[in-house]
């Protein structure tokens, strides 16, 4: 028997275009010689459509949806997952679904089991937990058909996430299933591959099945799904491996529980994988991260911020970006992100010049304009500040200059920005980094303005060596004197980032340990810090909440991002 895994990029809602891709993924698995196709979870209507699932009309749709991919299931079986009603009197109306469409028809709906509500998921907002857990007989083989988070309460070393009283797989006795079949919506973030595989061998293992792991790719909104599907044979073995971070499918021959032939074969032995770790930079940057090969994080991130990009322009039909360069860290890499995912032409940059601003800035903003052979603008802020202090005068009177003129030259640059971009029609991105957000170090409707954070979820530390894998790729990309460096804001003179926070090495250190790990200001243990600068750090980030819940779409790469991962209260004292 052939089984094709078919690794596909979904968009939110666009059932009509979901549902193509679909039937053409079917059609080329059967011109392959696939008896099978598995596609992820939520295929259908893609992943997460939130509330859309209580809109009028949209399950239906899917449902309908689900029916017309199975009239393309004549001499080849698929796995679809999308939404289905909930026929029962009582509990929620819908179920998250696996539609087993063969002969023509929908033959079975499994439904998902164990319903995910951590970290950015919520799914007991919207579905009801499938109870009746059965194998499905397919051409003399016994199929466990799991859904994403039904197989995650075999998660080993997690004494953080949630422990699920049920157990899908041995309800469904598992043990006697010749395949075990997962197809996920398993976002990104770099620390969750490993997670992932370690979940999936140890099922493997326990239950003596192969299993197939299908995963969504691309970026909806805030998550990024990087794909990365995989098969695990019953000795609990990765035998093959799909792109990350692309659609892609690959055909995998089995007989009885036997792996047979495989394409996407994963290349590397035990032996010569633990070997090329030995060769590879120790993991310096990726605080949660356990994995050594920072290479493969890297690369891991950087494609993620790209696909992000790309994914949330392209599904809004958006095609143009503005940002403000500085001549700093963070915008220099934002403008390199940018140019890799949308073209060079597509990506105007704002250099906003004001008294403050130094010669060594203004010539590594125009060296990178250089060299990305990108449009800009240069608008001088100075006119435009002048007149609002003016204006202010009367009610400043008698009051000092303090951060209020500094905060009054920031908003003056988001003003030119977004007046760019309402002019021209260019989405604005935003360049604040992780370390800023979380201790406020940012200005409201100013320097924290735009339509998408494309850096949000990357420490300081974690911004530098992401510019240093551009490098890497494109050699003098990011000018090496925007590199080397003290950062800085330029809102007075010769300010520096390290006039209000602790060097970006020690205070990334104390923030992953708060926000990440869930620490309290007593557990937290940093070389170099004090009892009283981590007490200072974590009332920095609480104080800063009103801001960023004020704050626009963080392209997610961290195990815990500003965002949906993490709500909490404005108004607390702990």
């Amino acid at each position: 028997m052939k089984i094709a895994l078919v690794q596909l990029n979904y968009h939110v809602g666009n059932i009509e275009e979901n549902v193509t891709k679909i039937k053409h993924g079917i059609k080329e698995a059967k011109s392959k010689g696939a008896d099978l196709a598995i596609f992820a979870e939520l295929a259908i209507c893609g992943y997460p459509p939130k509330d859309l699932l209580l809109q009028n009309g949209f399950v239906k749709k899917c449902e309908d949806a689900a029916a017309s991919i199975a009239r393309e299931c004549k001499g080849i079986t698929a796995i679809v997952g999308g939404p289905s009603h909930n026929p029962a009197a009582n509990g929620r109306p819908i179920f998250n679904s696996a539609f087993f469409l063969a002969d023509g028809k929908i033959k079975t709906i499994i439904h998902k089991s164990l319903l995910p509500f951590y970290d950015v998921f919520d799914e007991y907002r919207y579905f009801e937990p499938g109870r009746d857990n059965k194998l499905i007989s397919f051409k003399g083989n016994k199929l466990a058909i799991t859904i994403c988070e039904d197989i995650w309460n075999q998660c080993p070393d997690s004494d953080n996430r949630y422990t699920h009283r049920r157990f899908p797989l041995k309800e469904m006795k598992a043990g006697k299933a010749d395949y075990i079949i997962n197809i996920s919506a398993s976002p990104f973030s770099y620390i969750h591959w490993e997670e992932r595989r370690k979940v999936a061998c140890s099922v493997a293992k326990e239950y003596k099945a192969p299993l197939f792991y299908v995963n969504n790719i691309g970026t909806n909104t805030d998550l990024t799904f990087d794909g990365s599907s995989f098969v695990v044979d019953k000795d609990g073995t990765p035998v093959s491996e799909l792109a990350s971070f692309k659609e892609d499918m690959a055909i995998i021959q089995v007989k009885g529980k036997k792996i047979i032939a495989a394409q996407r074969l994963i290349s590397n032995t035990p032996k010569e994988s633990q070997k090329s770790l030995k060769l590879k930079k120790g993991n310096s940057v990726w605080y949660c991260s356990s994995d050594t090969d920072d290479n493969r994080i890297t690369n891991s991130v950087y494609q993620a911020l790209i696909l992000g990009i790309r994914d949330y322009f392209h599904k809004n039909n958006l095609q143009k970006a503005v940002l403000g360069l500085s001549g700093g860290m963070d915008s220099a890499l934002v403008l390199a992100l940018a140019v890799e995912a949308l073209g060079k032409e597509n990506v105007t940059s704002v250099v906003l010049p004001s008294q403050f601003s130094s010669d060594e800035t203004m010539n590594d903003a125009m060296q990178i304009l250089k060299n990305t052979e990108s449009p800009y603008e240069i608008l001088s802020i100075e006119p435009g500040v002048e007149a609002v202090n003016e204006s202010l005068s009367k009610a400043f009177k008698g009051l000092k200059p303090d951060i209020t003129e500094e905060n009054i030259q920031a908003r003056m640059r988001g003003l030119f920005i977004m007046a760019v971009s309402n002019k021209t029609g260019a989405l604005m991105l935003n360049t604040s980094n992780k370390s800023e957000l979380a201790t406020g170090y940012g200005t409201l409707y100013g320097d924290m303005g735009g339509a998408l954070s494309v850096s949000g979820d990357l420490y300081k530390t974690q911004v530098y060596r992401i510019a240093e894998y551009v490098n890497e790729l494109h050699p003098g990309l990011i000018p090496k004197n925007i590199l080397k460096k003290a950062p800085t804001a330029e809102l007075r003179h010769h300010q520096k980032d390290s006039d209000s926070l602790p060097e970006y090495d020690i205070l990334d250190k104390i923030l992953v340990q708060y926000i990440e790990q869930h620490k309290s200001a007593a557990e937290i243990k940093v070389k170099g810090a004090t009892k009283e600068l981590v007490i200072k750090v974590v009332n920095m980030v609480n104080k800063a909440e009103f801001k960023r819940q004020q704050f626009c779409p963080i392209l997610r790469v961290s195990p815990k991002s500003f965002g949906t991962g993490r709500r909490m209260p404005i108004v607390a004292k702990f």
